[in-house]
């Protein structure tokens, strides 16, 4: 796989809305991607903390991502469940947000992400997903 063609399925699967996010591939490996979330003010909620609903929305697209990097192309996948704990507010930096598939079947497959601060790589929320291969 290359940073090329993971960062150009951002654009060719995912809605205009994520790709606002402005979502860049930071790097990857053979079970995980990582994606840099900018920091953005339009993504913060009052006291300058980025939103949960971003996060998620960051943490989904990784693993999608994650995902085409383990199976080696793009397979149609939907969310099953995901489920998040904040762990801190993350104010004043970008975000680093790291997927990895902890295991991809025929029909399922699951994975965990830590989202960290860009700047200091403290852990701000953890996810744990599981998603239907269709």
């Amino acid at each position: 796989m290359e940073t090329q063609v993971l960062q150009s399925a951002l654009a060719e699967y995912f809605a205009p809305w994520v790709q606002a996010l402005g979502l860049k591939v930071h790097g990857f490996d053979a079970t995980s991607v990582t994606l840099e979330l900018p920091q953005n003010p339009e993504l913060a909620r009052v006291g300058g903390m980025l939103c949960g609903q971003a996060m998620m929305a960051a943490a989904d697209t990784a693993m999608v991502l994650a995902l085409i990097n383990q199976l080696g192309e793009f397979r149609p996948c939907t969310t099953v469940q995901m489920n998040s704990s904040f762990l801190r507010p993350l104010s004043g930096q970008g975000a680093l947000v790291q997927a990895t598939v902890v295991r991809a079947g025929k029909s399922l497959a699951f994975g965990e992400i830590d989202i960290r601060g860009a700047n200091d790589g403290k852990s701000a929320c953890r996810a744990s997903v599981t998603y239907a291969l269709l």
